[in-house]
């Protein structure tokens, strides 16, 4: 049952917009997060959720998107995420985050994959200009942007050809694909 959901967790960045995402749901996600693993118990994790158009229009100019597709700038309206989830690292409880937020982000997604959403963790963000947008206060550090909604993409996982061959590409059907690196070239025998 993991793998299955691992597998269907993929970074998905185009949406069916017009398929709205209730708060509550989110809150249910971040749910996940909270009962998550953190270093050292500190919880050092806020969040900011967004499913409001006005709100979401704010988020989207700040995110960069799918940086080996060099001819894309991201999806287009209606396309776009319906949901957002801003992770921020409360500095007055910890001066870092640790790996805390990576974990928070795949419980997240996990729970999002189980309820028919897609998702994708954006780590490319023009942080200043968010900030400024949504008033986030100087304490609360921005680390990750996670994109939420029903995916309107397929992405198919293959195996790398080459040990070097890991961009991800989009074929003339605009099928997604994301090589991975065969499981013998990951395991070090030392």
């Amino acid at each position: 049952m993991i793998k299955e959901m691992i597998l269907k967790n993929r970074s998905y960045r185009r949406f069916h917009q017009e398929e709205a995402i209730a708060p509550e749901k989110l809150r249910e996600l971040i749910d996940l997060a909270r009962h998550s693993a953190s270093g050292a118990n500190l919880q050092p994790l806020k969040y900011i959720i967004s499913c409001n158009p006005d709100k979401n229009s704010r988020i989207f100019p700040h995110l960069a998107w799918a940086g080996y597709l060099k001819d894309w700038n991201g999806p287009d309206e209606g396309e776009r995420p319906s949901a957002y989830i801003i992770i921020l690292c409360d500095t007055a409880i910890s001066s870092s985050a640790g790996v805390d937020h990576g974990i928070a982000a795949q419980s997240i997604l996990l729970g999002a994959t189980e309820m028919g959403l897609g998702g994708c963790i954006i780590g490319s963000i023009k942080r200043d200009g968010l900030r400024d947008s949504l008033g986030i206060p100087p304490r609360h550090e921005i680390l990750l942007v996670l994109t939420l909604g029903k995916p309107k993409e397929n992405v198919v996982i293959e195996t790398a050809r080459d040990n070097e061959d890991i961009k991800y590409w989009r074929d003339s059907e605009g099928m997604h694909h994301v090589p991975k690196r065969p499981l013998d070239d990951i395991i070090l025998d030392v």
